[in-house]
């Protein structure tokens, strides 16, 4: 069984909607930028189809912290999805405020086109993990 090595490096997890953030994301690979490693995105329908659990599950098996990155508001192609999320995602963080866990939890709005402003969210989301206290609900 080979030894876990301990990384400095702060493991982020990322939902991205397939129609603006994801195409933000991958846009962002095809112009060449360049953003922390580290970064696992997951590509989701509509921001609004992030369960809360997939949040939880995601800290608490390890992730430093999470992200949901969605269209803008009023730019959702199902309409309302993002509306949905705002509360969902509001919600979510007012919870972690008691474990002190909600400033791992971050949500923004990114169109297909905005390749620029999807690495600038990731990064500054990397940099106040990686300035800020550990994970206080990892394993192990």
């Amino acid at each position: 069984m080979a030894e876990e090595v301990k990384r400095d490096i702060p493991e982020i997890v990322g939902f991205a909607c397939s129609f603006c953030s994801f195409k933000a994301s991958e846009m962002a690979g095809s112009l060449r930028m360049k953003y922390p490693e580290g970064i696992t995105i997951i590509q989701v329908p509509c921001s609004s189809r992030v369960d809360p659990a997939f949040v939880i599950k995601a800290l608490f098996e390890g992730a430093d912290g999470v992200f949901v990155a969605g269209c803008h508001p009023g730019d959702c192609h199902f309409i309302k999805g993002n509306y949905y999320t705002r509360r969902k995602i509001a919600a979510l963080k007012e919870m972690f405020k008691a474990f002190s866990m909600d400033k791992k939890i971050k949500l923004f709005w990114v169109s297909a086109s905005e390749a620029r402003r999807f690495v600038e969210k990731v990064e500054h989301m990397y940099k106040e993990i990686k300035e800020g206290s550990g994970n206080e609900g990892k394993k192990g």
